[in-house]
């Protein structure tokens, strides 16, 4: 048995109960194709050679009776079977979505959505699949192959011999076969994580699309991965197609086989008819389990595929992690240090010997060109990555030597792409604290200026505001933010442009929210429009990764160095060509 086939059936081992519940069942199924196998002789021979006639009675009511018993039985272990396997689905799927959200940055810089999406949905369905398929199999089918076994071997062992033979042949063009089953089935939903990949730009970024009339571009696009995947499929319906006829034309062998030692057998006297039929009934019944575990394998295979590409995802190595003596930090006072910071995407630098000193309490702004390296060093100081060289203090503690969990606790973020769920405005805000009230989620509404646009909705807190709160504008959704900040509570603050999307009117009513939010913390202002960083504390100005310039706004105006450049830029009428 293959690693990830173990390692997929150990999820069943919580409902140990159902499957033996299943498998008692399971056996009442096996012993009744036993069974009629078996009755088949010594009822013809009561019919055909004793001429019996009470016998006529008693066939259709055992029938009956044989198959009610069959029915119910199979039911039980088909329902039980069933739910375990669910059940083991919905683990599998549980601990998929936890170790993939607390996965690095890094590792969603790597990862496409769409496929992290196809694997989380396609990949276990067909795990579900093959895991359903294969437990039923091992259940009912070998019990029922045993079974039929043992009756053909009581009735003629020559016969059974002879018959037997051909089985193991089959065992190497199923394996061949399946391992064809296994890579393209794999091939196809690596192909089929691409096109959700697609589908999800596509739905995501609609607004863009016909904004720019590439409604036949991404389509044509689409239509190419779609083809893609047939393409790929098809190699998988060949291969699980030709499994069946290819077993069939073996185990024909045995029954021919049969069929003239059983029948020269007849013709001698040393076998009666009824027993040959008997046996060859039996024999065609054996056939049934065998394509059925054939087909089970088959499925298995498609699944170990499948698999395969779940627990990649599941076991990929994280990065950031606590250490074993990690700190628990309470409440901080927020002073930062960034001592000789570097850091490097891949192979490109970002970050180069950074040294920053943030007092509690003071507003700092990062200002400087595109790929400056100032949201990086947002990023770091929330250990969304780990520094390469250097160190980042917080409170006079290594970010390495705190838990995650109450490094998480001393900062609230608001950035410029407004993420909102698909839930009420109240769960909205109570996303930065779970446990708050209804009266904390209102107060902190009211702070960030978004109470009055709220009463005015239909239903007030309870309104659902769509996926990424389309229902709401710029400035609404950027309030909203604002106040599940505010309810947070942190003492250091992140605002990563938090102001740049909006329109005049909205950004003053968002400023007034942000000033009560960065009331008494330390906040750390990511902007481009330097209209917004006057008032700050400090002003460090990067360039290509290195800090160029630190001071005041009055300061750094008055100086000749970068930026006095942007600022002559935005507030000059008759801006100057300047490189930055």
């Amino acid at each position: 048995m293959s690693p990830v086939l173990k390692r997929t059936l150990r999820y069943f081992l919580p409902y140990w109960w159902l499957l033996l519940l299943s498998a008692l069942f399971s056996l009442v199924v096996g012993a009744m194709d036993g069974a009629f196998a078996y009755l088949v002789e010594p009822v013809l021979q009561r019919i055909f050679a004793g001429k019996d006639t009470t016998i006529f009675l008693l066939v259709p009511m055992g029938i009956v009776i044989l198959f009610l018993v069959r029915g119910v039985s199979r039911y039980i272990y088909d329902a039980t079977i069933k739910l375990a396997g669910q059940k083991a689905i919905q683990d599998i799927r549980n601990d998929f979505f936890r170790l993939t959200t607390r996965q690095d940055m890094s590792f969603y810089n790597r990862q496409a959505t769409g496929d992290l999406m196809s694997r989380m949905t396609n990949d276990i369905s067909t795990m579900q699949e093959g895991m359903g398929q294969v437990v039923t199999g091992l259940f009912r089918d070998l019990i029922s192959l045993a079974a039929l076994l043992g009756v053909i071997f009581y009735r003629n062992w020559q016969l059974a011999t002879i018959s037997f033979i051909v089985f193991p042949l089959t065992i190497y063009p199923a394996q061949l076969i399946g391992k064809k089953i296994k890579n393209a089935a794999r091939r196809s939903l690596d192909v089929m994580g691409g096109l959700g990949t697609t589908i999800q730009e596509t739905f995501s970024g609609i607004k863009v699309i016909k904004a720019f009339g590439l409604e036949q571009q991404i389509s044509e696009r689409f239509e190419q991965e779609n083809h893609n995947f047939l393409q790929q499929f098809k190699r998988y319906i060949k291969y699980s197609s030709l499994a069946t006829p290819v077993t069939e034309m073996i185990v024909s062998l045995g029954v021919a086989a049969v069929i003239y030692v059983g029948g020269s057998q007849v013709m001698a006297g040393r076998m009666t008819p009824a027993e040959l039929f008997s046996f060859i009934a039996a024999m065609i019944m054996l056939f049934t389990p065998v394509k059925k575990l054939q087909s089970s394998y088959n499925v298995m295979q498609r699944s170990a595929g499948a698999a395969e590409r779940v627990f990649q995802t599941m076991d990929a190595q994280r990065s950031i992690v606590d250490k074993p003596d990690a700190v628990e930090l309470a409440r901080v006072s927020g002073r930062v240090e960034f001592q000789e910071v570097g850091f490097r995407y891949g192979d490109e630098p970002v970050l180069q010997g950074v040294n920053l000193a943030v007092a509690p309490g003071q507003m700092v702004a990062l200002v400087g060109p595109s790929g400056s390296g100032k949201s990086t060093m947002a990023a770091l100081l929330m250990r969304f990555y780990d520094v390469d060289q250097g160190a980042i203090l917080l409170d006079g503690h290594d970010l390495r030597d705190i838990s995650l969990v109450s490094l998480n606790r001393q900062f609230a973020l608001v950035d410029q792409e407004t993420t909102l769920f698909n839930d009420t405005i109240a769960n909205n805000i109570r996303y930065g604290r779970p446990d708050a009230s209804d009266a904390e989620v209102e107060a902190a509404a009211r702070a960030a200026f978004a109470d009055d646009f709220i009463q005015q909705l239909p239903e007030g807190y309870a309104t659902n505001i769509g996926d990424r709160g389309a229902r709401l504008s710029g400035g609404q959704r950027q309030r909203l933010c604002i106040a599940r900040a505010l309810i947070k509570d942190a003492p250091i603050l992140i605002l990563d442009e938090a102001t740049s999307a909006l329109d005049t009117e909205s950004e003053k009513m968002v400023q007034q929210a942000l000033e009560n939010l960065m009331r008494n913390r330390t906040t750390f202002v990511i902007a481009h429009r330097l209209s917004t960083v006057q008032n700050a504390d400090l002003i460090v100005v990067l360039e290509q990764g290195n800090i160029l310039e630190i001071g005041s706004h009055a300061d750094l105006v008055a100086g000749s160095g970068l930026y006095s450049r942007l600022h002559a830029l935005q507030f000059s009428d008759q801006p100057e060509p300047v490189a930055a």
